[in-house]
């Protein structure tokens, strides 16, 4: 037992969770950043365009509600499902043009490198400047000069 919770101690402390963990806090708050946006700017729009105050106009009616007999109505909230796919669209849309812009920056990043592997690997080597012994004799002789 002590070794299962050493291990999972070790994955839970591993940087993959953390970033997966991160990734699903920030897509949970813009989740609610797009049902906002598809509730209170996409949803009147379409509204607007059925000339009815909400979607309700989308949504088909299979039986009225009864009062006398006590029944609900049965709707079909089509209303609410193209809210949804609009929702699903838009949140689709963001996650392509995120992981777009990170392959271009990806193979941005890996055209430089080769290039500069490639530069790095055309350039001559330098030439061995003198060795210690040269350098000593030259000194020895610049004293005897003196």
């Amino acid at each position: 037992m002590k070794n299962f919770v050493k291990e999972f101690k070790a994955f839970i402390a591993k940087g993959n969770v953390l970033d997966m963990a991160i990734g699903v806090i920030i897509g949970g708050a813009f989740g609610k950043i797009t049902a906002a946006l598809v509730a209170n700017v996409i949803t009147p729009l379409l509204a607007y365009l059925f000339n009815s105050p909400n979607t309700d106009a989308l949504n088909i009616t299979l039986r009225a509600a009864d009062e006398a007999a006590g029944t609900e109505a049965i709707v079909l909230g089509l209303g609410t499902f193209v809210g949804t796919i609009i929702d699903f669209l838009i949140i689709a849309l963001v996650i392509f043009c995120v992981v777009k812009t990170v392959n271009k920056a990806r193979a941005a990043a890996e055209a430089k490198k080769k290039a500069e592997e490639e530069a790095a690997a055309a350039e001559p080597a330098p030439e061995p400047g003198p060795t210690t012994e040269e350098l000593l004799s030259q000194i020895l002789d610049e004293l005897k000069k003196k």
